[in-house]
């Protein structure tokens, strides 16, 4: 039987109902961590559903780190106003922001490097002269495994977010549409750091 402490407890980490907190810990028997992935497959389940959804509101969310040195605007959309202008919402918004600040990604998802920036990478992992030596099947596995590691590291959706690092932030903006019903993304972003062009 799942208490109402275990309930309490996974919905102040997740901020999902309390409906949709109970069922994942029935189906999980009770067993927080499972009941945690159970509702975290559930929001990457419910944010592709809702992928074909209009974005038409949002806000554009500030961050200045404490020593004035580094400032961040993002764009973050959702479909309604309702949504927008939800406390949840403006959190979510401000913490992509810092995660910004702190990370420093170049890129908000994927796609938005170009095949010739890929290239690029690739080139020059294979330029790596520890790699001459490799028959040519394992050097390009190689290659490409550094490549993805590198898009992975500057890629907002795919960094872990620093405040939750077990999460990452496509996660966590998954988690958000779960809550808050609606299609949500981030859809572009600029850091500024002084003195830098």
């Amino acid at each position: 039987m799942v208490t109402l402490e275990q309930i309490k407890a996974l919905r102040d980490e997740t901020g999902v109902s309390v409906m949709q907190c109970k069922k994942a810990l029935e189906e999980a028997g009770g067993d927080h961590e499972k009941a945690r992935a159970l509702l975290r497959r559930r929001g990457a389940e419910i944010a592709s559903k809702k992928q074909g959804r209009t974005l038409g509101a949002g806000v554009i969310a500030s961050y200045v780190h404490a020593d004035n040195r580094i400032g961040v605007l993002v764009e973050v959309l959702s479909e309604t106003d309702f949504v927008a202008r939800n406390s949840d919402f403006k959190t979510l918004a401000d913490d992509i922001a810092l995660h910004i600040a702190a990370m420093d990604p170049r890129y908000v998802k994927d796609e938005d490097a170009s095949p010739d920036e890929r290239a690029e990478i690739a080139r020059a992992f294979a330029d790596d002269p520890s790699l001459a030596e490799k028959p040519a099947e394992i050097k390009q596995k190689i290659i490409d495994g550094k490549t993805d590691a590198y898009f992975k590291e500057h890629t907002l959706m795919r960094q872990q977010f620093v405040k939750e690092p077990d999460l990452t932030v496509k996660e966590l903006v998954e988690r958000a549409i779960q809550k808050l019903g609606e299609k949500i993304e981030v859809t572009r972003f600029m850091r500024y750091n002084l003195l830098e062009e």
